[in-house]
């Protein structure tokens, strides 16, 4: 198709009514498995090359995923899917036509021919066509003189009817809903990332990682995102060892400060595995404090945290740890940072300074007025996860712990083919769930890279195998939009889409609470109410 076709069809949506008169005869032609279709060209707006989508699970199979367009979440059917025929790869003939439904919609089509201006004599009834659509599916065929003088008969699809019986109708209109719902929400979670929703009282909610292979832990409430090491740190002249130099984050300038340096450790060469957990000091501003990597999220009884002994802290050394964890049967120590303190010590005071150098006065003031106009409040904090390609994200309130997967997981039998079966947790039985498995992926090989997310679900704590934890991010309400809903499942548990990194990376945001339908909740009860003991199976691992 040439470039021209493309522009004159993208320029459609604003049409005069004499325009729009003319339209209605005007019908963009295309091919699908060696068949010609045809579509009136008044809801066509645009046509694209096929853009890179984020694959949605537990969506109908003719969905190829979510794709960016300028910012606006466009879903990508793919018409011979639709059709039952056999797949093809794209090449550089394959167009996606965007047609307006309501909503806008992409459809992926081999080829796109032309458009054309059809008398309603050359429209003649669908019912006796024998095609590789149904013809319920369409509403007539152009029947006209070609070229070369024989006709030219193309099916003129119903889009409408097309996507209302392949795809969940509701879920279609809900596409467009107003941001007033969303924004209700949205708030909602960041009351809940921020302490403010229910919890338990007589547990810790930490945050782990390691310096210098010693377990340190940050009170999760603390703590604003994670993010990885990135390639180039801006060194600050004239500052204190500990200070790494500075960072762009999301707009804004972000000192660093190497804990290794800071508790008079070795020093270390920076690489992928390092990262970056952001916190707050008084006021707003921000610190990064590097550590050697992020362990995993820990829900703690205060039972077993224990205050530093004062012989530690009496000469005013220490005082920034505000108590230990015994862990695994005091076999694993982990020493909580007291935040207040930790961040009221001169070098952290100095690092913060650093945002305001005067060598960097304009890109901070205007980080200062990005962070005005985008508070706190209308952010969402989520734990981000990674399956296959694509990102998913979950409030991070509601993610109890994420830990390793043990080497062996022990097999509870007559149970779904997505459990993998229970392990021993600190003295409890948690089921454990595939997550491939539970969206209808394809399995792989156990690696060191996954980990366990654990929720509670109705009552009963589970656990989700997921391919890596990325990262903690805080998310502008700004960014996230609703999902589209294209089968119920699916609707229900990934109910909004957040747009990062200038448009261009895709977060499916999931509901927890959703992750086991009532028979899949059912079935895991059944598991763990047969599932052996805990001392059954710590004495087997």
């Amino acid at each position: 198709m040439s470039t021209d076709l493309d522009s004159a069809v993208a320029e459609t949506p604003g049409t005069t009514d004499a325009e729009a008169t003319a339209q209605d005869n005007q019908f963009v032609t295309f091919a699908v498995a060696n068949e010609m279709f045809a579509v009136q060209m008044a809801p066509v707006q645009e046509i694209i090359r096929v853009p890179e989508v984020a694959r949605l699970p537990l969506a109908p199979a003719a969905l190829d995923g979510l794709a960016n367009l300028r910012g606006r979440v466009l879903p990508i059917m793919n018409l011979r899917r639709l059709f039952n025929t056999a797949e093809r790869a794209n090449d550089d003939a394959t167009r996606a036509l965007v047609i307006n439904l309501g909503t806008p919609l992409g459809f992926v089509v081999d080829r796109v021919a032309s458009v054309l201006s059809i008398e309603p004599g050359e429209i003649e009834p669908a019912r006796a066509i024998q095609s590789v659509v149904q013809a319920d599916y369409l509403t007539g065929v152009i029947n006209r003189p070609g070229a070369d003088g024989q006709r030219q008969l193309m099916l003129v699809l119903d889009f409408d009817r097309l996507v209302n019986d392949q795809f969940n109708q509701r879920g279609m209109r809900e596409i467009t809903h107003s941001g007033a719902g969303l924004h209700n929400e949205a708030t909602a979670l960041g009351a809940e990332g921020r302490g403010e929703g229910p919890g338990n009282a007589d547990e810790l909610r930490l945050v782990s990682f390691t310096v210098c292979e010693q377990e340190y832990a940050i009170d999760i409430a603390d703590v604003q995102e994670i993010v990885q090491v990135p390639e180039g740190i801006t060194a600050v002249p004239n500052t204190p060892h500990h200070v790494l130099g500075l960072i762009s984050l999301r707009q804004r300038l972000l000192p660093l400060v190497s804990l290794r340096s800071l508790f008079g450790l070795a020093p270390q060469t920076l690489d992928e595995h390092h990262r970056i957990v952001v916190v707050s000091l008084p006021g707003g501003a921000q610190v990064g404090l590097v550590t050697d990597t992020v362990k995993e999220v820990l829900s703690v009884p205060r039972s077993q945290a224990d205050a530093v002994p004062g012989a530690l802290s009496r000469d005013g050394e220490l005082q920034e740890f505000e108590s230990i964890c015994r862990l695994d049967e005091g076999r694993r120590l982990v020493s909580i940072i007291a935040t207040d303190k930790l961040l009221g010590m001169r070098a952290i005071q100095e690092a913060a300074g650093l945002a305001d150098h005067p060598d960097h006065h304009q890109e901070s003031t205007m980080a200062d007025a990005h962070s005005q106009a985008l508070s706190s409040d209308d952010d969402t904090q989520v734990v981000i996860f990674r399956l296959g390609a694509e990102e998913f994200g979950v409030p991070i309130m509601t993610v109890q712990e994420i830990v390793r997967v043990p080497e062996v997981l022990t097999k509870v039998p007559k149970t779904p083919k997505f459990v993998e079966g229970v392990i021993n947790l600190r003295g409890t039985v948690l089921p454990v769930v595939d997550q491939r498995s539970r969206f209808g992926m394809d399995n792989i090989e156990r690696n060191d890279r996954q980990r366990i997310m654990v929720y509670t679900l109705n009552g009963l704590r589970t656990g989700f195998i997921v391919d890596s934890v990325a990262e903690v991010l805080r998310i502008p309400r700004h960014s996230i939009e609703p999902a589209p809903e294209l089968s119920d499942e699916q609707g229900r548990l990934i109910t909004k889409v957040a747009k990062l990194d200038n448009d261009k990376r895709l977060v499916m945001l999931i509901d927890p609470s959703q992750l086991l339908g009532a028979r899949e909740s059912s079935a895991v009860e059944k598991m763990f109410n047969n599932a052996p003991d805990a001392s059954t199976l710590a004495k087997a691992a």
